[in-house]
């Protein structure tokens, strides 16, 4: 199995996306903070969690382009595994 991960080439992308996410939530605690009002401190929320839905969404797209592929490629047990564990994925992606 490779040691390498999909999202290898878009690493510094994707710390780049996490690290303004976590500005986000830190802005969020500091809304909470400093009292303000219910409806923007829940507007933030919810842009916080599109941004990690995004995220979320590029690391699936990465692994299916990249492991699943891969494994599809090599057959066997492999294929097998990468596609299950694929579609636990993305069932977990809906229900969040």
């Amino acid at each position: 199995m490779s040691t390498t991960r999909g999202y290898d080439d878009a690493k510094v992308n994707v710390l780049a996306r996490l690290k303004r996410i976590e500005g986000q939530v830190r802005g969020v605690t500091k809304m909470v903070e400093d009292d303000r009002y219910c409806i923007d401190v829940l507007q933030q929320i919810s842009a916080v969690t599109r941004a990690l839905q995004g995220v979320a969404l590029h690391l699936l797209d990465e692994h299916m382009e990249h492991c699943v592929v891969d494994a599809v490629t090599m057959g066997g047990a492999e294929k097998d595994l990468k596609l299950k564990e694929a579609s636990r994925a993305i069932a977990r992606l809906v229900k969040s």
